[in-house]
Formats: structure tokens, sequence, C-alpha cells
């Protein structure tokens, strides 16, 4: 009986381990594709938009988000330096949120709609970034471990 316990709690923390390792990542990836678009798949288009939003020295700033993506992204695949990939990622979600999203001051109603899913996603990204921080670190299967 107690064989069983124990084999049953060995087993549950492996799937644990496994479930979080999986969404570590899946939300890696996530930034890691976000960086790659702004720095190499689309830095113009973005810088585009950016542009039309206002942003000043709009391909820098694309350029920029994408370096601070791309640090979030390797902090979170490799779990190492967790706090300075969840800053790296705020300091970009933050503005971006709140600038680029800025749904209450778009007119057509399509547009705004798009704008206000964008902004309401990045609130939840900043959500399941600062979680991060309340995942004890080292993390299985890290370099950091």
């Amino acid at each position: 009986e107690w064989l069983s316990r124990v084999s049953l709690t060995a087993v549950a923390e492996l799937g644990m381990k496994v479930l979080v390792f999986v969404g570590r990542m899946l939300f890696g990836l996530y930034w890691l594709y976000n960086a790659l678009n702004h720095l190499v798949i689309a830095p113009k288009a973005l810088a585009q938009y950016a542009a039309m939003k206002k942003v000043p020295a709009p391909l820098g700033m694309v350029v920029l988000s994408g370096l601070l993506l791309l640090i979030g992204a390797i902090t979170i695949l490799l779990g190492i330096a967790i706090p300075v990939g969840v800053a790296a990622l705020i300091v970009f979600l933050v503005p971006v949120t709140f600038w680029m999203h800025d749904f209450w001051n778009v007119q057509d109603p399509m547009q705004r709609m798009v704008e206000m899913v964008q902004f309401t996603k990045n609130l939840a990204l900043i959500g399941a970034t600062l979680l991060l921080l309340g995942i004890p670190e080292p993390w299985h299967w890290s370099l950091a471990e």
C-alpha cells in the first residue's frame, strides 16, 4: 500500500513537471515567433503600422521591441534569468497594449473590435507573464537546474 502511494505521488510529480515544461515551451515559442516577426519576418510592415499609430522612430521601436521579445523568449525557453525575461516582456507589453491597441480611439466598428481583442489578449499575456514569477526556481528541465 505504501509503495503504491509513493509511485502514484512520483507519477503525479512527473506529470506536473511535464505539463509545466510543455506550457513553458509553448509560451516561450509564442514569444520567440513574435520576436522573429519583429526582427526578421515583418519589421517593415510592423513599422508602417507603428508609424500610423504615431510611434516615434517606428522601425527602431519595432527592432527594440523585437529584442525585448527575444530576451523574454530565451529566458522562458531555457528557464534562466526569469525576472529579467519577465521585466523585458512587461516593458514591451504595457506600452504596446495601451498605445498600439487603443480601441477606445478607433471609430470603425470592425477595427475597434480587432483592437479590443488585441488589447484584452495583451492584458491576459501580462497576467500570464507575471505568473512566471510565482514558479519556484530553478525550473525543472532548465539550464538553471
